[in-house]
């Protein structure tokens, strides 16, 4: 079963062939002017009495066939074709009636209905005469001369996104990577865009996708993974040199995907990872060297200043002691250079902090062990 892509693409190719093959546009106007002009002829056989309920309702099934016919068809031949068709099928079944008269009405009324057309404003048509170029015309409202010229095309003139995609390219460094990329595109002159080439939206996918190839067959990949915009930027100057004689602009290539292979990608994986430890392992080092410069300078301070140690040794045991349960390991030696007796002196000094901490603690539980 075909998906959504192959079916809205199926589509676009056949409102393409319609379109642009056709030699007039065909839509709510022209629809209006061919019934307003198949009534009006009706009218006029039937205020004569020359239309009897019968030839009304071949003229009425007449005119569906018309209808039908030009939405489909939208050439000048087929207006033609079907106003003899409709034509001999009436003189056959109603021989004795004015059924002339009612196809000449309704083939009147088919071919005006062909000449007035109706562009879009975001269309311009392209006219034809003769075969040779008259102009662009549209939007709006205008009139064609019928059978003498024709609408060779209508060229939306309004920016559009193209996704295409190059498969397998190898790049400076021999990866295999495909590459998926947008191009945002418009046509400036339609004129050009039509009479230069034979179908523009297929020459602007094309040609995207070897600016494409080429330029990734100029980088590494890891240029490409990091340097999107620029490598986006080249293509689109590449396109703009080889479309813009053909009245295309590039607004702008953006890459949506890069897709390499899956062993490759463990591998850079891993090399990414070990990376980022080498630099952790670097930035700790750094850290440690750091922090042993600062303990050689506070050496340095201590030493040329023993009451500088003096404070510093017991402000870290009244830290300690303040902390519920905690134990603190002191040499002998220095609890003789600060001044607190034995040790006996500093469990009393944690027995005395401790029920001050609880104090300010707003209730807190007092056990804990003592200082030694």
């Amino acid at each position: 079963m075909p998906n959504t892509h192959e079916w809205s693409e199926f589509f676009r190719r056949l409102n393409h062939r319609l379109t642009y093959r056709g030699h007039f546009t065909w839509g709510p106007m022209n629809l209006l002017v061919l019934l307003i002009g198949s009534g009006a002829t009706g009218a006029l056989l039937g205020g004569r009495g020359q239309l009897t309920p019968d030839l009304a309702v071949g003229g009425a099934l007449a005119v569906v066939f018309m209808i039908a016919l030009l939405s489909l068809g939208r050439r000048w031949e087929h207006a033609l074709g079907g106003t003899l068709l409709a034509g001999i099928a009436l003189v056959v079944r109603f021989p004795e009636q004015q059924s002339l008269a009612l196809v000449l009405g309704l083939g009147l009324s088919a071919i005006a209905a062909c000449a007035v057309q109706v562009i879009d404003q975001w269309d311009k048509a392209i006219l034809l005469r003769l075969g040779r170029f008259q102009g662009q015309r549209g939007p709006g409202f205008f009139m064609m001369l019928p059978f003498l010229e024709r609408i060779e095309a209508t060229v939306d003139q309004r920016v559009r996104a193209t996704d295409f995609r190059a498969e397998r390219i190898l790049t400076l460094d021999t990866v295999p990577v495909y590459v998926d990329a947008i191009c945002f595109w418009l046509v400036w002159d339609a004129g050009k865009a039509v009479l230069e080439v034979e179908n523009y939206s297929d020459a602007v996918i094309h040609s995207a996708q070897t600016a494409l190839k080429d330029a990734v067959g100029r980088h590494e990949l890891a240029e490409l993974l990091s340097n999107r915009q620029k490598l986006g930027d080249q293509i689109q100057s590449a396109l703009e040199e080889k479309l813009n004689p053909w009245g295309i602009t590039i607004q702008s290539i953006e890459l949506t995907d890069v897709v390499i292979p899956e062993g490759l990608e463990e591998a850079m994986s891993k090399r990414a990872q070990a990376d980022r430890e080498r630099q952790a392992r670097v930035i700790l080092a750094a850290a440690e060297s750091e922090i042993a410069a600062s303990f050689v300078e506070a050496a340095a301070t201590y030493r040329d200043d023993p009451t500088a140690l003096h404070l510093r040794a017991m402000n870290m045991v009244y830290e300690g002691i303040r902390q519920q349960g905690s134990m603190i390991l002191v040499p002998s030696s220095a609890i003789d250079s600060m001044g607190l007796g034995a040790v006996p002196g500093l469990a009393a000094l944690a027995r005395s902090e401790r029920p001050a901490s609880s104090e300010t603690g707003g209730g807190q539980g007092s056990g804990g062990g003592d200082a030694s």
